[in-house]
């Protein structure tokens, strides 16, 4: 039985799984990789980008924040992969019972996703600092400059900047999902930006499953290890829908 095989004998098996996914999730559709060699992290910049993605850079120098965060992590244009609808489908199945997702995309809802918990927040939730309203990221990648609400005030984006702390609600709400799951697949992450990556301890179930084309933390772990890109697996999944 080759590995596709035994996945999806796995998955006909089960009816509890919660998808953990990372930035590899998201680069089959052309959202590139903070850490991969030709990600984020190796292109120029004035700051590296952990610097300009953090709460004091943010307030302290909030013109170059936007620049950067316009320029590089608004991928309006990106459209969900095979992984992505797959995903969504298994759901619809009552196969999968949440999605755990560290990517800020909204790549998951777009595919169909219902029950999504985004663990740093999306770059589709941006609210004034002072007043409180609503804008989206469309808004913000178009404004001019600084994007500042009607009443004057910055808009900031409902992303977990460095040095800000992840949301308690979706954390509880993602540590009841593994906790219950009785199958947890992680793909596209190397399992190593905490606390995120930490959230897999709650999973007390026998098949954990990682998708990843790196080595990760886990891999000792895992019932089944597949080292391909995480499209092309989901891709020859079959869901019964």
């Amino acid at each position: 039985m080759n590995q596709i095989e035994e996945l999806q004998k796995m998955i006909d098996a089960h009816d509890n799984i919660v998808f953990f996914g990372g930035a590899g999730v998201s680069t089959e559709s052309g959202i590139p990789d903070f850490r991969s060699t030709d990600g984020l992290y190796h292109q120029e910049y004035d700051y590296p980008p952990e610097t300009i993605l953090s709460h004091t850079f943010f307030q302290r120098e909030t013109e170059e924040f936007f620049r950067f965060y316009k320029n590089k992590m608004l991928e309006l244009d990106a459209k969900p992969n095979p992984a992505h609808m797959k995903l969504a489908e298994l759901e619809k199945a009552g196969k999968l019972t949440a999605v755990i997702t560290q990517n800020i995309d909204g790549l998951h809802q777009q595919a169909g996703s219902k029950e999504v918990y985004e663990l740093h927040g999306s770059v589709h939730r941006n609210y004034c600092m002072k007043c409180g309203k609503f804008y989206d990221a469309r808004y913000m990648k178009e404004a001019q400059g600084i994007p500042r609400c009607s009443c004057g005030g910055v808009i900031k984006p409902d992303v977990v900047l460095y040095e800000e702390g992840l949301d308690q609600e979706t954390i509880r709400k993602s540590i009841a999902a593994l906790s219950r799951a009785d199958m947890v697949i992680v793909g596209g992450t190397s399992l190593v930006v905490y606390p995120a990556a930490g959230l897999l301890d709650y999973f007390n179930g026998q098949d954990l499953v990682l998708i990843n084309k790196g080595a990760t933390s886990q891999d000792r772990n895992a019932r089944l290890l597949i080292k391909m890109p995480i499209g092309e697996v989901f891709s020859q999944i079959r869901t019964g829908v």
